[in-house]
């Protein structure tokens, strides 16, 4: 099965568009739509339709694309280990993160990558851990850079680092200069939430205590609930790594009791991984200090 076919049909699929499709991969949107024709007349069945918001996959289309994206890992890892082979790295690898790692944590390392494998494109996709966990699921990045994920998804995770969550306090705030802020304390004042029901950080303390904050807002992004914060409309807390370099007069206090979270690189299997994803893995290690990379832990 023609392997550009197949990556023409994944990503306008993905996308749910044509055009979409056509731009990300450098064709013209019919020729796009030339390689998807001649894949449905050689499986024998349509595997798009067109919708009011672009196209989508058929029921048959659905059957057939984890195949189909199964060729496409294939026929990179092929690539890639051929290239590796004849001492060349090269290809693309899609890492997922959260917005704090790919602004505090990633850059040396992307640095320091990039010098050594130039040929290598670096996708970075940003999300909550219930993205990322669906993307690993899905296959739709290499690997992943966040907090471990749920137990229910199959991957290696090698753990990294940990941080320390704090609790967001406008600078008014009666704890604001308290050496710690105690974690039930958070049902007691107006809440500003990120990302709400997405398996965040937040959700996960929440949950695990047993908190029912009295909500006010709730937002797309840390800064935004950071600026909010800053004005007086009510408390929050997440990653130290966030709020690092932004300036503003939040106060930053630890909980008490101490809260961490473990940040670590989750693949779907280390054995199966490309040259270059393994090469970036050695790369993350190295730069905080980690040891052995080869006994991942199997979740």
């Amino acid at each position: 099965m023609d392997e550009i076919k197949c990556e023409a049909l994944v990503t306008a699929a993905e996308q749910g568009s044509l055009s979409k499709a056509a731009k990300l991969l450098g064709y013209t949107q019919p020729g796009i739509s030339r390689m998807i024709h001649s894949l449905e007349r050689e499986l024998g069945f349509p595997l798009l339709v067109r919708t009011k918001r672009g196209v989508a996959l058929t029921p048959n289309g659905e059957a057939v694309f984890p195949y189909l994206k199964d060729t496409l890992r294939a026929a990179r890892l092929a690539h890639e280990t051929g290239e590796s082979i004849r001492g060349l790295l090269s290809g693309t690898l899609i890492i997922g993160c959260y917005y704090s790692v790919s602004s505090m944590i990633l850059p040396p390392v992307l640095k320091r990558f990039g010098t050594d494998y130039p040929q290598v494109r670096i996708v970075l996709k940003e999300g909550t851990n219930a993205d990322l966990a669906k993307a690993l699921e899905d296959r739709t990045i290499d690997l992943s850079l966040a907090a471990p994920p749920p137990p229910a998804v199959e991957c290696d995770h090698i753990p990294i680092l940990k941080d320390e969550l704090v609790a967001w306090l406008p600078p008014n705030h009666p704890l604001a200069k308290a050496p710690s802020f105690p974690i039930q304390e958070l049902g007691s004042f107006p809440f500003i939430i990120t990302e709400p029901g997405q398996d965040t950080d937040i959700d996960r303390l929440l949950s695990r205590y047993h908190i029912h904050p009295d909500i006010h807002f709730a937002t797309k992004d840390a800064y935004s609930t950071y600026r909010m914060v800053e004005a007086g409309l009510g408390i929050s807390f997440n990653q130290s790594l966030f709020a690092r370099g932004w300036k503003g007069k939040v106060a930053t206090v630890p909980f008490d009791p101490p809260q961490y979270i473990h940040l670590g690189i989750s693949i779907p299997s280390l054995k199966e991984a490309s040259p270059a994803a393994k090469k970036f893995i050695q790369y993350v290690a190295e730069e905080y200090g980690v040891g052995n990379v080869n006994i991942p832990i199997r979740r």
